[in-house]
């Protein structure tokens, strides 16, 4: 007997949850193939199996959580198994041409089983998603080991028929997703959280816990980058790809204002404190598992429109569910923009254990004294949160003025 064991599942990372079973007792199994999702409160893990035979005993359920190192099933190498085939493909491959427009005006399952070739598979967590969001799974191209469709297939087929959003922090807000209560009435209902939630908010509350929370505020005037936007969008665009965004800017100064303050990038360890003498900027991602934080590795060595090409790979891949592990783990610093939302003003929670979060908010055109007059000039209010044990009020108002400076001349930012 070989027995499958929960992987390394990530930094600080130690348990997961089981989230469904791809095999029964009896089923064969090959290399390669998945044997049970696992769901952390980061992202999603396949466990895959690693030689040829006929999984004999789990020893998990689903909904059950587990720990690094725990054997999840037995697997009897070079068996035979001896259970029936499937029945789900085989009726798929005998159904006629016409069956999926039969198939529309069936019950719900028909958009939860292939109805495709043979090859079609498609995972329990793909079904019940396809279910939540009334797609038809039999339609999804699958990306997955041996072409089986997975519930990120899924949530990337429903997110790619909208026309693409703009590049910013952060995507547009998940769609309001129904609960499925455990428990209704007339006036309210109960859910059960997931995994991935629960462990943002003990991770939240570990944040607020652990650290002196501070939060320091101050305003920019958004006009100089505006107009260089502006100028340099179109040719940008058109001989990168890339839509200059205020994010790229927002990185390229807090990248240089952590260098001057050293002490905002850095982190506790103990009774140390470990400078970081490189920037891996997190950008917080608004997705529909929930707020993730994945970082551009190594920002302080990229140009601006490096920074900007990252920034929409990352946040694709936070709404389509694609991101891995080596995403979200190693941040340094983070920016968070709450003003795609609409946010005017906020205190972001400190990305635990890093000591210091950027907070966006929304620009707004408000009356400011320019040389004795009174202009309207798009302004945007600015937050630093930062951990006061390590971090002193005047290190952080520095900063911030320091970002605010930067902003307010692009030019000498680019030149920095």
């Amino acid at each position: 007997m070989t027995a499958i064991k929960v992987p390394p599942l990530g930094e600080s990372i130690v348990e997961a949850t089981i989230s469904r079973w791809l095999k029964n007792e009896g089923d064969a199994v090959s290399p390669g193939e998945t044997l049970v999702e696992l769901e952390t409160d980061k992202i999603t893990v396949d466990v895959p199996v690693m030689a040829s035979g006929v999984l004999r005993k789990r020893l998990k359920n689903e909904g059950d959580v587990v720990k690094v190192d725990e054997v999840l099933a037995e697997i009897e190498e070079g068996a035979v198994s001896t259970n029936a085939p499937a029945a789900a493909p085989a009726t798929a491959k005998a159904a006629p041409p016409a069956a999926p427009a039969a198939q529309s005006a069936s019950a719900p399952p028909a958009a939860t089983k292939p109805t495709g070739g043979s090859e079609a598979r498609v995972s329990p967590a793909a079904a019940k998603e396809a279910a939540t969001r009334g797609v038809d799974a039999s339609t999804v191209q699958g990306t997955g080991r041996g072409g089986v469709v997975s519930k990120a297939d899924v949530i990337e087929s429903g997110s790619a028929k909208p026309a693409a959003p703009s590049q910013s922090a952060a995507p547009s807000p998940p769609a309001a997703r129904s609960p499925q209560p455990a428990a209704s009435g007339e006036r309210e209902t109960r859910e059960k959280m997931t995994t991935r939630r629960k462990k943002i908010a003990e991770h939240l509350l570990e944040s607020q816990h652990a650290t002196a929370h501070l939060t320091t505020f101050n305003e920019i005037d958004m006009s100089a980058v505006n107009a260089l936007r502006e100028r340099h969008k179109d040719r940008i665009e058109k001989e990168t790809g890339v839509k200059l965004s205020l994010m790229p800017f927002f990185v390229r100064a807090a990248v240089q204002a952590l260098k001057t303050y050293p002490t905002v990038n850095a982190q506790i360890d103990g009774d140390s404190i470990v400078y970081k003498h490189y920037v891996n900027m997190g950008i917080a991602v608004a997705s529909d598992a929930g707020l993730v934080v994945p970082n551009i590795k190594d920002a302080d060595r990229k140009t601006m429109i490096d920074i900007g090409k990252d920034i929409v790979a990352i946040a694709k891949r936070a709404r389509d569910g694609k991101l891995t592990m080596d995403d979200l783990t190693g941040g340094t610093f983070t920016i968070t923009n709450g003003g795609v939302f609409g946010s005017l003003v906020s205190t972001p929670i400190i990305n635990f254990p890093q000591v210091g979060i950027l907070g966006l908010h929304k620009t707004q055109d408000r009356p400011v004294a320019i040389n004795g007059k009174v202009e309207i000039r798009p302004m945007m209010y600015v937050a630093l949160s930062y951990d006061h044990r390590i971090i002193d009020g005047q290190q952080a108002v520095l900063f911030l003025v320091r970002v605010k400076e930067l902003m307010e001349d692009p030019a000498a930012m680019l030149l920095g």
